[in-house]
């Protein structure tokens, strides 16, 4: 949504400031153009059965109330029958998706932006998110000249009572073991899970202290939840708790606290997870897929207990695309955003805590002991901005650079240069046995890629 001649679906949907680049009139037309493309898949796939159905979620910035009137205003006046499940994170929306077979799913959220921001995220049936194709299709539908349904050929708009309620017991279904006796703080971040998430916990078994879990339309994601984390770090200590998680702003991520205060990164998280499965003889082909930026203490320590690691792109997406299209059923990224594709079709955090808490409970481990299984290399990230990226890949003095680099490192370290997706700049990030030596060849480097890529 950076110009008029971009793409408006970025990797997550359409996102941009709201009653900014994101109005209620693109909300609405993009909802009507999302319906035209659901009825006509529908006709072709021969099912002239009913309308078509969808259900709306959002988070709880207070844009998402003006936004969610536009969107279910374009679909019912378009002939699509809605229901309204309120506030609900972006994983309890894809579930209901499918549980109430939906003809498509929207989710109203920015995730873990900052409040002013909002996004439209749409979801095919079964809660998929949808193939590039049907964006592009919708895109180019949006404005067209169409037949408006008129009586009773618009679609009926009701709200879904039970929405929270619903997911919440769907997520402890998928727990083979009580949470008894395990005292968890929950960091709601203000946002989406700040009912599902308490509740959730407290059906499975465990104490709950709710952390930013009173939201006011304003305060999401405001210095609080994944992002966030030194409230959480501190109320673990101070209640004296086992456990602490942050959620984000549609709690489609989350990261963790141990009993004394430390973070437990998303990386550290799918070690935890893929070790529990492969025990149990449910980590699909021993295999858990990841990005090229997971850390390489996780990558030997997979390697160490034999679970093969299948390394993607950044982005949930092509995690994602990599775990359908090759049957893998654990995935994740550093960010705490971790897909167990047996239970859900998208990163969800307050599953993601309870299957770390079932952990806790099955083996009697704490969260510190469990997230030792791996060493985290210290890793280096500068952000080397104002350069040509596109020739990050094909500068010859760059190359024989990283390669001297990375001679020096031998297996004991990591180099990766990566151009950002959506800014002039080049990320270099290198892992060493220590920090100081990820900081020297970070910052030689760094060097390199501005007196060679500089604009």
């Amino acid at each position: 949504m950076e110009s008029s001649t971009k793409r408006l679906f970025g990797t997550d949907g359409v996102r941009g400031l709201a009653n900014g680049q994101l109005t209620a009139e693109l909300a609405l037309d993009l909802a009507v153009s999302a319906a035209h493309v659901l009825v006509e898949l529908k006709e072709f796939e021969g099912d002239h059965t009913a309308r078509p159905l969808a259900v709306v979620g959002r988070d709880t910035r207070v844009s998402g109330q003006f936004l969610e009137a536009a969107v279910v205003a374009g679909l019912a006046s378009a002939g699509v029958d809605v229901l309204l499940l309120g506030v609900l994170p972006t994983p309890g929306t894809a579930y209901l998706t499918d549980a109430l077979g939906a003809d498509l799913g929207v989710m109203l959220s920015a995730s873990h932006n900052p409040m002013p921001d909002n996004g439209i995220k749409f979801l095919a049936r079964g809660g998929h998110k949808l193939d590039d194709a049907i964006e592009v299709a919708i895109e180019r539908r949006m404005g067209e000249p169409w037949a408006r349904p008129k009586g009773a050929g618009v679609g009926r708009v009701r709200v879904y009572e039970t929405a929270v309620d619903e997911y919440a017991a769907h997520l402890v279904r998928t727990l083979g073991a009580r949470l008894d006796g395990l005292t968890v703080v929950l960091d709601c971040a203000a946002g989406a899970a700040y009912q599902a998430g308490p509740r959730a916990l407290h059906a499975a078994g465990a104490t709950v202290i709710a952390l930013h879990a009173e939201p006011d339309g304003t305060n999401i994601n405001d210095q609080c939840g994944s992002t966030h984390p030194d409230s959480l770090r501190a109320a673990v200590v101070e209640h004296g708790a086992d456990v602490g998680f942050a959620l984000d702003g549609d709690a489609d991520r989350c990261l963790a606290v141990d009993a004394e205060g430390n973070l437990v990164d998303g990386d550290q998280i799918l070690a935890i997870l893929a070790m529990a499965m492969q025990e149990d003889g449910t980590l699909a082909r021993d295999t858990v897929v990841a990005t090229v930026m997971s850390n390489l203490g996780f990558v030997q320590a997979m390697r160490e207990h034999g679970v093969g690691v299948r390394q993607t792109k950044v982005g949930d997406r092509y995690v994602l695309e990599a775990m359908r299209v090759s049957g893998y059923n654990l995935g994740g990224e550093q960010s705490g955003h971790v897909i167990l594709s047996d239970h859900a079709t998208t990163g969800d955090g307050i599953l993601t805590a309870l299957h770390v808490l079932q952990r806790m409970a099955r083996t009697g481990r704490s969260l510190q002991e469990l997230s030792s299984v791996m060493t985290r290399l210290p890793q280096v990230l500068v952000n080397v901005a104002g350069v040509d990226k596109a020739r990050a890949d094909e500068d010859a003095v760059l190359a024989a650079a990283i390669a001297e680099e990375e001679a020096l490192l031998g297996d004991r370290g990591r180099i990766l240069l990566r151009p950002s997706g959506t800014e002039p700049l080049v990320r270099v990030m290198v892992e060493a046995p220590s920090g100081e030596e990820a900081e020297a060849v970070a910052s030689r480097l760094a060097e390199v890629v501005r007196s060679q890529l500089a604009l």
